[in-house]
């Protein structure tokens, strides 16, 4: 499995941590990659191939779904077991997380979920032609929360506009974050961004949609009072004017 890669000509919004990789996940990467695992490539990923029909049978016509930075795969395991329809392509670039996940796809038995332990922009760039995808998830990014590191942000406006560009006409952008100026920011870089609708009546925030579980991470927050903030968007046929 490749490894990010590294340029100085762009800000990364993450860094590759030494966390702790324990011994099952270190299994899980070893013996289950080659099966739910996709090498990056700069070439346009070719989707029927990468979701193989003898691995699971899916509906003829599914949802093409990609999730950046899935963490450890809980919330992103969730979802593709109750949208078994639907096809997901989930990224992330630290080890314990795609380690776990590739653990939990092997228990509970999914078929219609693949990863890739690369940077999303160049997946995006390389991987992933215009107008291809039905959705996008966008779970809890790193807020870095200082501000002289907001520049390291993943949503800002050229990325937001790359990913737009790879979404279908009706195809949506489900961000959630539990940082309240993370996602003033949020708000801010995608309704300036002339291809995408907010699906808020009044242009700000929505009730979370019933397909995102909440983690216990997440529960435990809202239990001390600690807000979380979705945004979901839609791609338009034209720029908004």
């Amino acid at each position: 499995m490749n490894t990010p890669r590294s340029k100085t000509s762009r800000i990364r919004s993450f860094v590759l941590r030494t966390g702790r990789t324990t011994t099952a996940q270190q299994h899980a990467l070893k013996i289950l990659s080659s099966t739910w695992s996709i090498p990056y490539q700069a070439t346009l990923l070719n989707w029927p191939e990468a979701f193989d029909l003898k691995l699971g049978a899916l509906e003829q016509n599914p949802l093409r779904i990609l999730e950046i930075g899935f963490g450890m795969g809980e919330t992103t395991a969730c979802i593709a077991a109750a949208r078994p329809q639907d096809q997901f392509l989930a990224l992330e670039v630290h080890p314990p997380g795609v380690g776990a996940l590739l653990k939990r796809i092997h228990e509970i038995g999914l078929t219609n979920l693949r990863l890739m332990r690369h940077d999303a922009v160049e997946v995006l760039e390389q991987m992933i032609a215009p107008n291809t995808l039905d959705g996008a998830h966008i779970y809890f990014p790193d807020p870095w929360h200082k501000k002289r590191h907001h520049k390291r942000r993943l949503i800002q406006a050229p990325f937001v506009k790359l990913l737009a560009d790879r979404l279908k006409v009706g195809g949506y952008l489900h961000l959630a974050t539990d940082w309240q100026d993370y996602a003033e920011q949020m708000l801010v870089v995608l309704n300036a961004e002339k291809t995408l609708s907010n699906s808020s009546l009044n242009n700000t925030y929505v009730t979370r949609p019933t397909y995102r579980p909440i983690t216990k991470f997440e529960n435990r927050g809202l239990q001390l009072g600690h807000g979380v903030w979705d945004l979901l968007y839609r791609k338009v046929a034209e720029e908004l004017t």
